[in-house]
């Protein structure tokens, strides 16, 4: 069933604003300066209406399980889905192999904190490696194959505890349709699809997503946004009209990702986005 969704990174100022980090990197704790804890989004989210999550991983403070298990037990009170965790980083795709592998096993354990806080997505990222648009046939591109079987064999691994692996239009190896097409068809029904609207761009952006929309297990709805800091409400309804054409049922995660204006805040634009999507909730 379709339902408003949300990621934490919609609120990532009201988080703080804590950086990316990645394979390699040292995990870094939440800043000081953040409005609202993670622990406390899930109740805030409820207040807002919006009873489904989605967390990107940058936005936990730690993997300690005793924070997990708050955290869990606050999405528990709240009554709130936490649908995903979203993997920003982590490269499946990386030409070397021992590298390749490292990457694989950082995202894997991403896959197990998954399982722990009760989520039952985690999106992987399909690749930062480019696809040359001159390779033919793309399922035979190794770019497209390294993809696959990285997402494979995470999706194994994760079905193994309960985790159901997604990927994205999202990062160059998925930075066309049929990119995402070839590689779905290659993990032979094992990974399922994120679709976001604001990931494609162009004049064929519309017959872009339309093609991958048909595959979406959930979606990151994004409206275009002018330099008054208005949403364009007519975009956001057609692009939202194609994916309920598309008989989508998954949560739709109202995305808010750019600038503030005036005395707007992340909660505001939230709000005006979920007046909007609400509707196309069956």
């Amino acid at each position: 069933m379709s339902r408003v969704s949300t990621s934490s990174w919609s609120l990532h100022r009201a988080l703080g604003s804590p950086p990316l980090f990645g394979p390699g990197d040292p995990e870094p704790r939440q800043p000081a300066n953040g409005v609202i804890s993670l622990l406390e989004l899930p109740s805030a989210l409820a207040q807002a209406n919006i009873n489904t999550l989605e967390i990107v991983h940058f936005h936990f403070p730690t993997m300690d399980s005793g924070y997990v298990e708050e955290l869990k037990a606050a999405v528990e009170e709240a009554e709130v889905e936490l649908f995903s965790v979203l993997i920003d980083a982590g490269d499946v795709t990386h030409p070397d192999e021992s590298v390749r592998a490292g990457e694989i096993a950082w995202i894997r354990s991403w896959l197990d904190l998954t399982a722990r806080c009760g989520a039952s997505h985690a999106r992987v990222v399909g690749g930062y490696g480019s696809v040359e648009r001159n390779h033919a046939p793309l399922l035979d591109h190794p770019v497209i194959q390294r993809s696959a079987q990285g997402l494979r064999e995470l999706a194994d691994y994760g079905s193994s505890i309960g985790v159901q692996v997604i990927t994205e239009n999202f990062r160059e190896t998925t930075a066309r349709a049929d990119q995402v097409l070839a590689i779905l068809e290659l993990c032979e029904g094992r990974v399922g699809l994120c679709v976001d609207f604001g990931n494609y761009k162009g004049e064929d952006r519309y017959d872009e997503l339309a093609a991958i929309f048909p595959k979406a297990d959930s979606a990151h709805v994004k409206a275009l946004y002018d330099d008054r800091g208005q949403p364009d409400e007519d975009e956001f309804r057609h692009s939202l009209g194609m994916l309920s054409e598309a008989r989508f049922d998954g949560p739709m995660s109202l995305i808010f990702d750019t600038a503030l204006h005036g005395n707007s805040t992340e909660w505001d634009n939230l709000a005006q986005l979920r007046t909007v999507a609400a509707p196309f909730c069956a």
